[in-house]
């Protein structure tokens, strides 16, 4: 199983330092990878560092160097409590808003990109959260192809085309399947560990520029494909969900315990 590398979060004002650390990495290795750019970001937790005022410069020129540019979503602020077709959260920019409100924000978001230089046909929702009508937005706006799902291969799905995401990294590393998987990385999160196991992957495994996956002719997969992606993406969320409870259970109890000791 080969393996591509998407990076989400891309801002102005997102963490520099660890970005250009996991940057190095990746050229250290030669891999180009997708980066996701918030057009115009208002999502204060991504704000860490001084905007940089050469973005969009420094954007096109990953471009031309042969990265992969996808538009991550319009402003990165959540507006509804709707996992959508890929429930692996329950929070939203465009799942359970009209077509119209989706598609306002969609060509908001193209139209920025364009003015400073960058054309793209690729989406990457925030949350991996969309519904049919962003799907529609995103055709009625020149969008081809969504970096989403599951599965080893593109495919395509109301006439648009999805680039998937690995289901389980373990899993994953283990295939001996043909293919290609995307592994997704928030460089703004990432800890020392974090950086040295993916310097133990790259070492180790075959990692392909993001452009090799968009060579791949995708397959047509029908509804009952979809339904089965969308429970194994419940699945992943309620098991996440009683993992955090249950870890947050545990340290009030041994808050408990040490105050009254």
């Amino acid at each position: 199983m080969k393996i591509a590398i998407r990076l989400d979060d891309i801002t102005p004002d997102m963490n520099w330092s660890k970005f250009e650390r996991f940057k190095n990495l990746l050229d250290k290795y030669n891999i180009k990878a997708l980066l996701g750019v918030v057009p115009e970001n208002r999502d204060t937790k991504l704000m860490i560092n001084i905007p940089r005022r050469d973005f969009w410069e420094y954007i096109k020129e990953l471009e031309d160097d042969g990265w992969t540019i996808a538009m991550h979503g319009y402003r990165h602020e959540y507006t509804t409590r709707d996992g959508g077709l890929l429930p692996l959260n329950r929070n939203s920019e465009f799942a359970g808003l009209s077509f119209r409100h989706q598609y306002m924000k969609i060509r908001s978001g193209k139209i920025i990109l364009e003015r400073n230089g960058i054309t793209t046909d690729l989406f990457m929702a925030p949350s991996h959260s969309y519904d049919l009508n962003t799907i529609k937005a995103l055709k009625k706006n020149g969008f081809v192809g969504i970096t989403d799902g599951f599965g080893n291969a593109p495919y395509m799905w109301q006439d648009i085309v999805f680039y998937p995401i690995s289901f389980k990294r373990s899993a994953a590393l283990k295939s001996q399947k043909e293919g290609c998987v995307t592994f997704v990385v928030h460089t703004n999160t990432m800890t020392d560990k974090d950086f040295d196991a993916y310097e133990k992957l790259f070492a180790s495994r075959e990692i392909v520029s993001y452009s090799e996956v968009l060579k791949i002719k995708p397959v047509i997969v029908d509804d009952r494909f979809r339904f089965k992606e969308k429970m194994m993406a419940s699945t992943k969320y309620y098991i996440r969900e009683t993992l955090r409870i249950a870890s947050s259970v545990k340290r009030k109890l041994r808050t408990v315990s040490k105050k009254r000791s």
